[in-house]
């Protein structure tokens, strides 16, 4: 009887200490993602259900347009993860987003890291349209507003191929080029995107990127970005593996989430990742080793824990400003 009594109120201890733990947790979860036809609405499921699952609160998912819109969210307390490409990240940590401009979000912190970012163009093969250089004088669609595929529009005035640019929902500009309303659409995304997946099971299709020559342009003026390969296979049309641009994409939260929060989140997500892989082919790329991926943006504390405890070296510059000698 004595034993028993024991056990009990150790059990009992135990829950209590549990539960004090998770005093200061939030009782949901807002994830924003990104637009229908995007992979980040499909991934963002993903990371919802593991975090229901293995952290034990319940987490949804947000449509939205994108990492733009998704950091503004965050930084205004509207929802509590933000998924965004690091190009955003970098002009939000900068003072230079879009759709705030002269802001510093010195608040946002670095959780994990999703996968890279495949800058893409989809094009009717009828048309004849097969290359970047073709898009001159076209009519392109690059998706939301505030979702990563606006880089496309800077990025071509840059190599000085002017187009007329149209926004809207991945989904829907996928099916205005089939129907021909659009010359093209290009977007950055996770592989496959299912919006050129979709279109490709329509109608004969093109998928295709920048030239090398492009890509040894562009580079030097862009420091959050880097050489990418699409495999061939991903899409029907794509019979070789072409070289592109990417962008990483991480999971960031406000700094002052709860730490053990973070870090049963982190350890969810990237110790899960059968769960992951099953929800998008993306998140193959969801491993710890990635987080270096990032080189500014401060980790949160908890996820600083995580990577420490797995072996990884987090260095000087990702940490946050409370864990600095």
């Amino acid at each position: 009887m004595i034993k028993t009594a024991i056990a009990t109120l150790t059990l009992a201890l135990a829950a209590q200490a549990h539960a004090a733990d998770r005093a200061d947790w939030p009782q949901t979860l807002v994830i924003g993602t990104g637009s229908p036809g995007a992979v980040y609405g499909i991934y963002g499921q993903g990371v919802a259900g593991v975090i229901s699952r293995h952290v034990g609160v319940p987490a949804s998912t947000q449509q939205t347009q994108g990492p733009n819109q998704n950091l503004v969210l965050l930084h205004k307390g509207r929802i509590d993860i933000a998924m965004s490409t690091m190009g955003p990240a970098y002009e939000a940590w900068t003072g230079e987003l879009d759709l705030h401009p002269g802001t510093r979000y010195e608040n946002m912190r670095a959780v994990l890291p999703m996968y890279n970012t495949a800058f893409q163009v989809a094009a009717l093969e009828r048309t004849g349209i097969k290359s970047v250089s073709d898009l001159d004088g076209k009519v392109l669609g690059t998706g939301p507003k505030g979702g990563t595929g606006s880089y496309w529009k800077r990025w071509l005035d840059i190599l000085g191929i002017e187009v007329t640019e149209r926004n809207g929902p991945l989904g829907d500009q996928a099916s205005q080029l089939a129907d021909g309303r659009l010359d093209a659409v290009a977007t950055a995304a996770g592989l496959p995107t299912s919006a050129f997946s979709e279109l490709e099971a329509q109608v004969p299709a093109t998928v295709f990127s920048f030239s090398q020559e492009q890509i040894d342009q562009l580079l030097p003026k862009l420091p959050y970005a880097s050489i990418t390969e699409i495999p061939a296979g991903t899409y029907q049309s794509l019979k070789v593996p072409i070289k592109t641009l990417g962008m990483w994409n991480f999971v960031i939260v406000d700094h002052e989430m709860p730490e053990d929060l973070v870090y049963e989140i982190t350890k969810a997500v990237l110790e899960h990742p059968d769960e992951m892989v099953n929800t998008h082919a993306s998140a193959k790329e969801t491993l710890a080793e990635n987080v270096l991926k990032n080189d500014f943006l401060p980790l949160h504390p908890g996820a600083v824990r995580y990577y420490r405890e797995r072996g990884i070296d987090i260095p000087d510059k990702l940490l946050p400003p409370e864990m600095k000698q």
